[in-house]
């Protein structure tokens, strides 16, 4: 089998792409918040980088498209940060033209000092267009403990629902692992791929063991790794997970692990992301078969 992400039909044929993932044997993969037990579908959407294309009307009608087709893929997690430019005003922006549909599981951040919060989640919500986000989360630990009070005042008080503290890039792994001791939050963000596993060894038990949901973030190492990998032949066991490319490949991996609760690639491509949804259907890896998948990837 020869896996690239241009597999997936585009254009026209992505709405059929999107239609068939509907109605496939099972339904996608849905996997519970454990402080609550709500599901939440296992693949969501990243808009760091890919989403922030300013006023340009083109880009703005890709990124419009591509949270179409999510939604008609079933919706899910949408992620964004005051720190990723225009990305929430164009999020907000495509809500308000698609008629703002059903679906949608909205997180985004705090990025500044504490003092400054409140200010910047009001500019949050009004360039969402929302009332109330289903998570806020610390960016990367920015004045985390007064920044968490914040975010356990507004749950408290009903204006939001979940609250995060985040780390990327791999980095600040121990001190994610103090937050998670002392005061444990509803979610927890930070890199987790088949080659990024650093938090095999203490941030995924942690969460299992403290009830903490967990969004992996890079999980295609901003588009290295299915570059990386693309043209390679995939080994004919991946039929066994109902696997025919390699993004699909890399994100089950991601999925199968028992504390992730959502995955979220970012794209401005269509086909690109009903290819990662996809990944949410058929069979999921044992831990065996994970072992396999992470060998094989390090022995190309």
């Amino acid at each position: 089998m020869r896996a690239t992400r241009r597999t997936v039909l585009a254009g026209a044929g992505a709405a059929l792409a999107v239609h068939a993932l509907g109605a496939s044997a099972g339904g996608a993969l849905s996997k519970p918040v454990p402080a609550t037990g709500e599901p939440i579908p296992a693949v969501g959407l990243g808009s760091w980088i890919t989403f922030n294309v300013g006023e340009d009307p083109l880009l703005r009608a890709e990124c419009r498209d591509v949270m179409a087709a999510f939604f008609e893929a079933g919706g899910g997690m949408i992620d964004s940060s005051p720190m990723y430019g225009s990305s929430q005003e164009v999020i907000g922006d495509a809500l308000a033209r698609l008629g703002r549909p059903g679906g949608l599981f909205s997180a985004d951040k705090v990025w500044t000092r504490a003092p400054d919060a409140g200010a910047q989640i009001a500019e949050t919500a009004r360039r969402w267009g929302v009332g109330r986000f289903d998570l806020l989360q610390v960016h990367n630990l920015i004045d985390w403990e007064a920044n968490l009070d914040t975010l356990a005042a507004m749950k408290e008080a009903g204006a939001l629902r979940y609250i995060g503290v985040t780390t990327s890039h791999g980095r600040r792994h121990a001190e994610l692992e103090d937050v998670m001791r002392r005061r444990p939050p509803d979610f927890v963000q930070f890199t987790y791929n088949i080659v990024d596993r650093e938090a095999e060894r203490r941030l995924l038990p942690l969460a299992r063991e403290r009830g903490i949901a967990v969004i992996c973030n890079r999980p295609f190492q901003r588009g290295r790794l299915p570059d990386r990998l693309a043209g390679r032949r995939m080994p004919g066991w991946a039929e066994e997970i109902g696997v025919s490319t390699w993004p699909q490949f890399l994100l089950k991996f991601i999925l199968s692990h028992p504390a992730v609760t959502t995955a979220i690639p970012a794209t401005r491509r269509v086909d690109h992301l009903i290819e990662n949804k996809s990944a949410a259907f058929g069979p999921m890896p044992d831990a065996a078969m994970r072992r396999r998948m992470a060998a094989h990837v390090r022995d190309l």
